[in-house]
């Protein structure tokens, strides 16, 4: 992964190795790409054929281990405070494989 320096103060949505989506603030990393955000918020997104509400489960600081990230990218905070996040819908992100 290229250096996420430019990343750190800044909302950051992380993909990890099996399917979960984190965003919060990124406070720092290592050489290894473990990660410290603040503010952690988890999307458990709803199926598309579910009338459930999607949900948001707040985490506040955490941690995520290098080798459970599969994405970190910049967040558009514009664009992420227009959207409802309940009535997002997609089906789960399979897991990683290593090979």
């Amino acid at each position: 992964m290229s250096s996420l320096g430019p990343f750190v103060g800044k909302t950051v949505t992380i993909i990890t190795s099996d399917g979960r989506t984190l965003t919060g603030q990124l406070l720092g990393h290592d050489q290894t790409t473990n990660l410290i955000l603040s503010s952690t918020v988890e999307r458990i997104f709803a199926s598309p054929d579910s009338e459930d509400a999607s949900q948001e489960v707040e985490h506040g600081l955490y941690l995520i281990r290098g080798d459970n990230v599969a994405v970190c990218g910049l967040v558009d905070e514009e664009v992420e405070m227009g959207i409802d996040w309940t009535k997002v819908r997609a089906n789960p992100l399979g897991g990683m494989k290593h090979s």
